[in-house]
């Protein structure tokens, strides 16, 4: 067979191409959720954080997880927390801010290794039947999505920045008009927004090129 294999390969691509274009299109929802409902969002994260922290000291303590990776763990969500003082408002030249996007990998780094462990010893003993208490992917996955990217994932979403962090065409905002305040723009839509101006860019000075 030819033909049929190239037939797979184009829908595959075709669908992760729909797949991105829905996920991007519901972060950008969710960001004008977030911009029009900002206090919600705000006790909702901030409960979130504290009920993370939680959840991982209680891991700690009832199924044994290591404690430096808890401690770590712990040490970032309270400094996500810290991002909270000005939400949803962000600088990205913080030093608050860019101290989270390193503990993200960080904190992420250090669980997976923990677990790629934890699995590596199991698979080395002598029985199959002597494996107890090991994490399933399914477990893994969860943890991960819960305690490692939710809260950044979701800080990500609801963090608002200028409209002069990432400039795009028809985004300035006006000056020397009176009264004039630029609204602060999602973190999503101003990455979705650069993009799409990007591009209308380089289309509209293609079609000028031409004869």
């Amino acid at each position: 067979m030819w033909v049929l294999p190239l037939v797979g390969y184009a829908g595959a691509l075709i669908g992760f191409c729909f797949l991105v274009l829905a996920i991007a299109s519901g972060l950008y929802y969710l960001s004008e959720l977030v911009e029009e409902h900002t206090v919600v969002a705000k006790r909702i994260l901030s409960r979130a954080i504290y009920g993370i922290i939680g959840l991982q000291l209680a891991l700690w303590l009832v199924d044994g997880f290591p404690l430096g990776a808890t401690l770590l763990g712990v040490a970032s969500h309270v400094v996500y927390l810290g991002n909270m003082r000005r939400f949803p408002f962000v600088k990205l030249s913080d030093p608050l801010f860019v101290v989270s996007c390193v503990l993200v990998l960080v904190d992420h780094f250090v669980w997976f290794r923990h677990f790629s462990s934890s699995q590596t010893r199991a698979y080395q003993q002598s029985s199959y039947y002597d494996q107890v208490d090991v994490p399933s992917f399914g477990m893994v996955a969860s943890y991960f999505g819960l305690c490692v990217w939710l809260i950044p994932f979701a800080l990500f979403v609801s963090l608002s920045a200028g409209d002069n962090v990432l400039p795009t065409m028809g985004t300035e905002p006006a000056r020397g008009i009176p009264g004039h305040s630029a609204k602060p723009q999602g973190m999503v839509k101003a990455v979705v927004d650069y993009v799409r101006g990007t591009i209308g860019e380089i289309a509209g000075t293609s079609s000028l090129r031409r004869p």
